[in-house]
């Protein structure tokens, strides 16, 4: 008889020793839930213990000793940042009931240590006396300082205590309150489907998507085609299906998620979040929470921005008028006079008049897309530009086995950073895509150059049982673009982390990601890796120079739609008075001077607007356009001296990409352009005139 014995061996926290893995990645194999918790208790605990060493050390306060301390044995380390990074990212990336209750309950009690540390009277003390009397500093030292002081007083350091804690009590309201937007969009998003039992209702799709929805079927128990909210699903189904009520239904149901009477209404989410942000910009001194939050933009004021939105508007807007014209006379040709053209009818439509002008589209390309290619051409535009190399290491544990991680070498061979990729759409994943990181970079005391952990996670394509995954031109643009981000992390060279990679000004970080999707229609980089799937086949000189002519096919009405959110943005943050308007009315208000199409009066974008309610765009969804100029105007540069030039990139590289937000954005992009930056350079890759007045 064998008798079982209890392991009562204590298991070791991961977090609470070296990772010993290559790099020191995440040890996502050996990460439990209940270990977060654990973490992010002791990681409290050791940042309240650091911050009384410091403010109880009876030496004057310096730079060295307040605002880069270290003690002598070293043994501090960031483990609340550590913990928080790898939570959170799982939260967005590969969430589950359990891990959406902690966040829950972990949340305001991160929230009220934040506010702690940054309400903390003494050691404010010490930082104003540093910022008042310091040793000579280098630039970025003194960048350090400013940012730091200034950090203090933006979250409430010369604020009486009463309103220190009026402070404290809206900013865990607004914390919580964002976090249950989030996770209300992410159920509701995912709650739906449309399943289709008879073939005929699925004429007009693709062989590639009417695949994955039979996959997506049978992953699910179903018998026949499932379809969902997920981009992949969802954008091809409004493009290429011939059933208009169909297309209906799920574009109805896509627009009008967390509207419904249930528990993800996120309507009165948003205005308690519109009002709480209000709030806490008057009371630290704003009139509204835009002047709170432009004072560190490159914008600078509300005036800023509203002068770029409307210069848009006035270029742009006549064009994308003309293009829904152009929309709607040919629906009525296909159908007649009487049609009425709705908004589930636009891709639909403008698929059909992009084919009948430029005799190309998304699914004649995907072959030519194959992701395996597109990450070697997407790889290999950095080694042509930089010199720097990937190469796949299975040895760097993943937590979904979607996940590639790579090992990233600059142009000498040096070991440079790691670079994870998470391709494709599941059930506890976020939709959209975004670059995070899992450890930024910095210099420590010894000099040795800590280098970063940077992921792209994404929504693309998922391969079939008969086909490879098999990207859209459109896919290979998101690609490009958060690989831009990536970047921007992986060449951080800096002395201190919170100034490294894309800690930079909002309006400025998608300046390196915009930049890249350029590259998407230029030859020389598409004849790198667009090769047939079956055939190798390069991809024809005809079908390039199809995708180069139709690439400003409505341009105009993308840049409206952009420049609309932007408005609607600014109409929520420009507020100075409580919000008791009605969402859904307010916001077709708010952005009527940029809508060229029928505004529906059910259908709401508000209530799922991460990127204003529950991400760091909020008074800033502008930076996207205020970027593009930005983007445009860089790559006329690499036009001008070849697209590959190295000499161009490098500067690129040393003036803007490895210099964090160590200096004022416009100081580093004059640094590498020479100038300030214009309009026109948009203007003209779009081929936009500008209005005679």
């Amino acid at each position: 008889m064998i008798e079982n014995k209890i392991n009562t061996t204590k298991r070791n926290n991961p977090f609470f020793e070296p990772y010993n893995t290559p790099h020191d990645t995440v040890p996502f194999d050996k990460i439990r839930i209940e270990d977060y918790e654990e973490a992010f208790m002791e990681g409290i605990r050791r940042d309240n213990e650091q911050i009384e060493r410091i403010i109880n050390n009876q030496e004057k306060p310096t730079f060295d000793n307040t605002i880069i301390y270290t003690d002598e044995q070293e043994h501090y380390y960031d483990l609340l940042g550590r913990v928080s990074t790898v939570f959170f990212n799982m939260l967005s990336a590969e969430t589950n009931d359990e891990m959406d209750a902690l966040a829950q309950k972990m949340q305001p009690i991160l929230t009220k240590h934040a506010n702690d540390m940054r309400l903390n009277k003494k050691m404010f003390e010490r930082v104003k006396t540093v910022h008042q009397h310091h040793r000579r500093l280098s630039r970025e030292e003194k960048q350090l300082l400013d940012d730091c002081y200034d950090g203090y007083v933006r979250s409430g350091a010369l604020l009486s205590d009463e309103d220190k804690e009026k402070l404290r009590q809206l900013t865990e309201e607004a914390s919580m309150l964002s976090l249950q937007f989030s996770q209300n969009l992410l159920k509701e998003n995912k709650a739906y489907t449309m399943l289709i039992t008879d073939k005929e209702d699925l004429e007009g799709l693709p062989d590639t998507i009417i695949e994955a929805a039979s996959i997506a079927a049978k992953e699910n128990g179903k018998e026949g085609w499932l379809f969902t909210l997920d981009a992949p699903s969802y954008g091809p189904f409004l493009t290429h299906s011939t059933r208009r009520e169909l297309r209906k239904e799920i574009y109805m149901a896509r627009n009008t998620v967390c509207t419904h009477d249930n528990a993800e209404n996120n309507i009165e989410i948003c205005k308690r979040i519109i009002n709480l942000r209000r709030e806490i910009a008057q009371l630290l001194g704003f009139k509204t929470y835009a002047n709170y939050v432009l004072k560190r933009r490159m914008a600078g004021k509300s005036r800023n921005v509203y002068e770029l939105l409307n210069s848009l508007i006035e270029a742009y807007k006549p064009t994308a008028i003309k293009e829904i014209q152009d929309i709607t006379l040919l629906a009525k040709k296909e159908n007649d006079y009487t049609f009425k053209l709705e908004p589930w009818d636009i891709s639909f439509y403008s698929h059909k008049l992009q084919l009948k002008k430029f005799n190309i589209d998304s699914e004649m390309l995907r072959p030519y897309f194959e992701l395996s290619k597109v990450i070697e051409g997407v790889l290999g535009l950095a080694n042509r530009l930089y010199g720097i190399t990937f190469k796949e290491n299975t040895e760097i544990p993943v937590y979904h086995p979607d996940v590639k991680a790579y090992e990233v070498f600059d142009k000498d061979g040096s070991y440079l950073a790691v670079f994870y990729a998470d391709f494709f759409p599941r059930k506890g994943k976020q939709g959209g895509a975004w670059m995070t990181e899992y450890q930024g970079q910095w210099i420590d005391r010894k000099g040795n150059n800590i280098r970063p952990h940077v992921s792209v996670v994404m929504n693309l394509t998922k391969p079939t049982e008969e086909k490879p995954a098999l990207l859209t031109l459109g896919e290979v643009e998101t690609f490009l673009h958060e690989f831009g981000h990536s970047l921007h992390g992986i060449f951080a060279n800096t002395r201190f982390e919170s100034l490294s990679g894309t800690n930079v000004y909002w309006d400025f970080v998608e300046l390196p990601s915009q930049f890249m999707e350029n590259y998407s229609v230029e030859k020389e980089f598409l004849r790198t890796f667009a090769f047939h799937y079956e055939t190798g086949e390069a991809i024809p000189d005809e079908y390039i120079d199809r995708i180069v002519k139709s690439r400003n096919f409505m341009v105009a009405y993308g840049c409206m739609r952009q420049v609309s959110f932007g408005l609607l943005d600014m109409a929520y943050y420009t507020k100075k008075t409580p919000f008791e308007e009605d969402i859904i009315q307010f916001e077709k208000k708010a952005w009527s001077d940029a809508t060229v199409t029928k505004q529906l009066p059910d259908t709401c974008m508000t209530v799922q607007f991460s990127h204003i309610m529950a991400g760091g765009y909020a008074a800033g969804y502008y930076s996207y356009k205020w970027a593009e100029v930005l983007d445009a105007d860089a790559f006329s540069v690499f036009k001008k001296h070849g697209i590959f030039n190295r000499e161009t990139a490098q500067s690129f590289r040393e003036n803007i990409l490895s210099k964090g937000g160590t200096e004022h954005p416009m100081t580093l992009y004059r640094r590498f352009r020479g100038c300030e930056p214009s309009i026109d350079a948009l203007l003209k890759r779009n081929r936009i005139r500008r209005t005679k007045k």
